[in-house]
């Protein structure tokens, strides 16, 4: 194709590759280190699979010593909703992934729709080798071909007879520029369908897949890049060493290998992770953004899962030797881990709402008070107005109430999501829900009076721990109940009951449920006029 041909299809292109190649050089870093990236589409929503996956490559960008950036792929303006770049920026920022570059930095811009002169000089330069040509196919045209490939129950796509302008004459190309018919630039692919290529997969291995002979389109009508294009100029001038995304990409592969051929550059090490699946009775789904609204980043914000909890989730989805790890190492941060391509799943990762609240509940268990408080205010704040009130009302009680069983080697674990808070404090501030008979349940009114009234002879708030113990296991003896448990088994028709019976009746009629943290502290907490007010109430009962 003439000079003039090639300049009318590309006005706008007026620079060579060299020019880009110059602006963007190798990046100076040490040997091994990855330069990895995240590559969201700006559509409104972020997938958690797309923190699972930025979350890998920055903590492999961590632990090389390279770099990890943001590259907002915004080419498909269809899709592209407002205001969607801050809710990836903001998602990113929440779950504490950080970039090196992005707005700014060395090898941007880190839109792609600000690189649109950068593709349409590549483009240039494969129609210039033969590699690439304009076409004029109309709508009507490829959804005519589309039919007759499904009537003869074959391939769809753009290659061999349908390829109808893959050998179109310059004067046919002329004639319609000057009729100004809206034309796509399309790869020349000189694969064979018949043919098998392997590719090595850092994370699936070995590959085995047909050559590409689609001639795919490199540039659309409006003159931004397809994603098959852009994705390979991008890697290649932003020196990215490690590509990680979705195995929905994997079909695609043999045509990002091919143009990386077709100007001769290095590929990076490909890793391509299955999604994460959901359980739906017996089989498994891919995580859907329409029916599932865990999904989405947004939903773990707005229940307030801290970023931590949701972190370590995700690596335990990432690579299955981490939940070994944390055990051994509990104080450890779980930047300390050191992830591996090896070591992530082949297929599906499963997501267990169930395991990341466990997850969660470890996490914060480890935290201290005062970390509780910072959090549970910053989420209430956004999410729970009366939960801020409350807490920021009196702190220095907030955080006695939430320094209950923690700081100890069994720390208490109650707590997944700041949005459960208020149910397990609220009877710090306010009255059990369920009080009195109600409480007890009716038929064990006479015993829990009976509990109480003796209880309440021998408290006294100024006791230790210790002495409480021993006034508590006294009493209960003397009412009929086993001092513990191994006595109630060893004799079951001796007691009443157990030591547990007694402790439950308390803390029915102190916090409005038969599970709380340890008691005494609990007691302590509330103070002597709270307990004695609370525990009135059984005694009131005719």
């Amino acid at each position: 194709m003439t000079k003039e041909t090639i300049d009318l299809l590309f006005p706008d292109a007026t620079l060579t590759p060299e020019v880009w190649e110059a602006k963007y050089p190798p990046r100076q870093l040490p040997e091994g280190a990855m330069v990895t990236r995240v590559a969201p589409s700006p559509t409104g929503f972020m997938h958690i699979g797309t923190v699972m996956t930025a979350l890998f490559a920055e903590r492999m960008a961590r632990q090389t010593g390279g770099v990890f950036f943001l590259r907002v792929e915004d080419t498909d303006k269809k899709r592209e909703v407002k205001g969607a770049v801050n809710i990836i920026t903001k998602g990113l920022s929440y779950y504490g992934i950080t970039v090196d570059e992005y707005p700014d930095g060395p090898y941007g811009p880190y839109t792609q729709s600000e690189r649109k002169y950068i593709y349409l000089t590549y483009a240039r330069h494969l129609v210039e080798k033969g590699f690439a040509y304009p076409c004029f196919a109309t709508p009507e045209e490829l959804e005519k071909a589309r039919a007759e490939q499904e009537g003869l129950k074959t391939r769809p796509g753009y290659y061999g007879r349908w390829a109808t302008w893959r050998e179109g004459s310059e004067e046919a190309v002329h004639e319609r520029l000057n009729a100004g018919v809206p034309f796509v630039i399309r790869m020349r692919s000189a694969g064979s369908h018949e043919r098998k290529v392997s590719f090595d997969d850092a994370i699936k291995g070995k590959i085995m897949m047909p050559e590409n002979d689609i001639d795919a389109v490199l540039i659309k009508a409006d003159k931004l890049p397809t994603y098959h294009f852009a994705h390979v100029v991008d890697e290649h001038l932003m020196r990215v060493t490690h590509v990680t995304r979705g195995d929905e990409w994997l079909p695609s592969l043999s045509i990002h290998v091919e143009l990386f051929g077709m100007f001769g550059w290095e590929l990076p090490v490909f890793g391509h992770s299955a999604p994460i699946e959901k359980k739906e009775g017996s089989s498994r789904r891919k995580l859907s953004k329409r029916k599932d609204p865990e999904a989405s980043v947004e939903h773990y914000e707005k229940e307030g899962y801290p970023a931590q909890s949701v972190q370590e989730f995700l690596l335990n989805l990432l690579n299955s030797n981490f939940e070994d790890w944390r055990k051994e190492n509990p104080i450890l941060t779980n930047n300390e881990f050191k992830l591996s391509f090896e070591k992530m799943s082949v297929s599906g990762a499963l997501f267990d709402l169930a395991k990341l609240n466990d997850v969660s509940k470890e996490v914060i268990s480890r935290m201290s008070a005062e970390q509780v408080y910072d959090l549970a205010i910053a989420w209430a704040k956004e999410h729970d107005e009366h939960l801020a009130q409350v807490i920021a009302g009196d702190k220095p009680y907030a955080l006695t109430v939430l320094a209950i069983e923690r700081n100890q080697e069994k720390p208490r674990k109650d707590i997944a999501k700041w949005s459960e808070l208020w149910g397990e404090i609220s009877y710090f501030y306010e009255e059990p829900e369920m009080g009195g008979e109600t409480s007890v349940g009716a038929e064990h009114v006479k015993q829990s009076k009976e509990i109480v009234e003796a209880f309440i002879v021998e408290y006294d708030q100024q006791d230790d721990k210790e002495r409480w113990l021993d006034k508590l296991r006294a009493m209960a003896e003397r009412l009929g109940y086993a001092r513990d448990t191994k006595s109630y088994k060893a004799e079951p028709e001796k007691y009443k009951g157990t030591l547990g019976d007694v402790t439950k009746v308390l803390r029915l009629l102190l916090a409005g449920r038969a599970v709380s943290p340890d008691l005494w502290e609990v007691m302590r907490v509330l103070g002597e006029k709270k307990v004695r007010a609370r525990l009135g109430t059984i005694c009131d009962l005719d």
